[in-house]
């Protein structure tokens, strides 16, 4: 049995892969607008896992609305979440999918999905919608990561990743300018890359 998994390469749905592994023939998925190749350091980790991925172009109307909510708003989780939301229901959409996840832990503000949103996803599109580590916080989490890999984390205005959050700083930033991404993005929030399995884990 397949299941599709919204991927960024960080160490969430990372994990969440490897776990959704030892059940489902896992494939990763990556969704992209075009403003910036990100997806290619997702396809970079999805190699070192050893799972097969691909890439969803989204309409690039999305990620404009998304940007004039998080502009208005002054703060970008609504805004990732809109994102997040649409990216789910693209891939829940596709022909011969019917199972999607994704990396969201317990201890997450965005993009967190409310349980009737998720019954709404299901129930619209015959699927079935699974999040591994729902019922994981994130000191949890940290020791399984370290258990499995390797990664990198800095800061998200020092460090390129496949979230949602790159484009739309970069969107923000050709709008607006620089010091409104500034002003919008919490400065002290970090950023995970999976450079690694961890030998052990490999073997």
């Amino acid at each position: 049995m397949k299941v599709s998994v919204l991927f960024s390469g960080g160490k969430d749905s990372s994990l969440a892969a490897i776990m959704l592994g030892q059940f489902f023939d896992v494939e990763l998925v990556t969704c992209n607008f075009g403003t910036l190749p990100t997806w290619h350091i997702a396809r970079s980790v999805a190699n070192e896992l050893g799972f097969p991925h691909k890439v969803l172009k989204l309409d690039p109307q999305i990620l404009q609305d998304a940007t004039r909510l998080i502009v208005n708003e002054g703060f970008p989780k609504n805004g990732i979440k809109f994102i997040h939301w649409h990216a789910l229901e693209y891939l829940a959409s596709l022909p011969d999918i019917k199972t999607i996840a994704d990396g969201v832990r317990r201890d997450d503000r965005t993009p967190v999905l409310s349980t009737s949103e998720v019954m709404s996803i299901e129930s619209r599109f015959n699927i079935q919608y699974i999040r591994p580590l729902e019922g994981y916080g994130r000191k949890t989490i940290n020791v399984l990561v370290d258990m499995y890999f390797e990664i990198e984390e800095k800061k998200g205005d020092l460090m390129i990743g496949a979230e949602y959050e790159f484009e739309l700083r970069e969107e923000i930033k050709n709008l607006y300018g620089e010091d409104k991404v500034l002003r919008i993005f919490p400065r002290d929030h970090t950023h995970s890359r999976v450079i690694k399995m961890r030998e052990s884990k490999t073997s």
